[in-house]
Formats: structure tokens, sequence, C-alpha cells
């Protein structure tokens, strides 16, 4: 399978870190975030990794020419960020026909067991399957509502009244379908503008594993005390 790797972000929330390196580049316990995220997902058995940039992108460029892992990386370059879902879009000939690929964001701290959630999305058909976990602060993500089944019924970004405490992780598996439902308008946003469309066709995996978003002074402080390595 390939890999959407998300790290466009500006890291505004991570200033001054994110002045000089790219969120992406973060070191956690001495190694970079992106580091992380490519050393999982060959343990994983991907093999194609497309890695969006947009501040310092020349950094990104440099370490992941020094850093491939064995893995076939692309770097798209986006000049004008296009939004999760604008990058997805703009990169589906790089998808071709495959049935089913990854998505993730790469601000996120992960050891997940991405062969576990893959078996789950290939038991569940659907447009996608979206990595779930419970968050102390549901306003402040995409929660979900689902069935007895886990299918999700509904999906809102950051509301104001939270119907579940439960939130997407930033991993998803994501098929064709989940491409038709990107609309035209740039720049567009996955949470936003794709997965409320999706509600009902879509399957929530209850991740068992450390995660952590590394989006905040206060996580990434946090990072090292609480990291259990991939």
């Amino acid at each position: 399978m390939k890999a959407f790797l998300l790290a466009a972000g500006a890291g505004t929330r991570l200033k001054p870190l994110t002045d000089s390196i790219p969120k992406c580049l973060v070191p956690i316990r001495g190694k970079p975030l992106l580091q992380i995220w490519l050393e999982l997902l060959r343990k994983h058995g991907v093999t194609e990794v497309l890695i969006n940039v947009h501040a310092h992108a020349e950094t990104v460029r440099r370490f992941v020419s020094d850093r491939s892992l064995g893995l076939q990386i692309t770097v798209f370059e986006e000049a004008q960020l296009l939004g999760s879902a604008g990058t997805v879009a703009a990169n589906r000939d790089w998808i071709a026909g495959d049935p089913d690929y990854w998505v993730l964001y790469a601000d996120v701290l992960t050891n997940v067991n991405l062969f576990e959630m893959l078996r789950f999305h290939l038991c569940h058909p659907s447009a996608a399957t979206l990595a779930v976990y419970r968050v102390p602060d549901p306003q402040r993500c995409g929660i979900l509502t689902l069935d007895e089944t886990g299918r999700v019924l509904a999906f809102i970004e950051k509301p104001k009244n939270p119907s579940s405490d439960l939130a997407f992780a930033g991993i998803l598996v994501g098929t064709q379908a989940l491409f038709d439902a990107i609309p035209s308008s740039r720049p567009a946003d996955i949470g936003t503008d794709v997965l409320p469309r999706l509600a009902g066709h879509m399957f929530a995996y209850p991740m068992p594993d450390f995660l952590l978003d590394i989006g905040t002074i206060e996580n990434y402080t946090r990072a090292p005390t609480v990291w259990e390595g991939a």
C-alpha cells in the first residue's frame, strides 16, 4: 500500500520551535517525528510514501534524501496550501487504481499497528476506515457518532456540543470513494469538507495503541515523558 503523509502545516502553535524547522522534524527523544513515521511505515510493509510540504520545504527534501529508509518517497511541494483533502485529490494519479491507501497526519506521535487496522478495514468494506480514540477535550477535535456496529453515523469537526468523546486520530484508510467525496474548491480539508459527506459510509477503528497529537507546545513538552516507542 501507498501512504500520504501530510506534513505541510506551518506549525504555528509550536512557535518558536518551528521558526527554524518544519513541524514534522521536531525531535522526540532526539529522533525527528518524520523519521518515527517513516520507520513505522516501513515496519508495516508500506513501500511508497508521498509527503506534502510547504514551510521549510527544502529542509524536508534534504532530510528524506538522507533518510529514505528504503522507501520510495515523493515530496509534493505546495506553493499555496491545498488543504489535507486538496493534497490527496491533487495526487489521485499517484494512487492510480489502488483500491486502498493510507492518509496519515504527520504531527501525530503514535505506534499504531497498521496491520491490525488494515485487517479491520478489509473486514468492514467502506469508503474509509478512521482510527479513533477518546479525548478529554472533544470540542477541539473531529468527533464521531457511531452505531452499534462501529459505522460512522455523523462526523463533526470541533463541535460546540459534542455528541461523544470519540475523536478522529488523524489516521485513515481511504478508497477510491474517498476521492469522489472531495469538493473541487481549494483549500479543502478532510475533517471539515470530506468526512461529514461520507457519514454512513465509513467505519471507526478503535485503536488501542499510543497516540499523542504533537500540535501544541504543551503536548510536545509532554511527549518525551509518555512516548512508548514504535
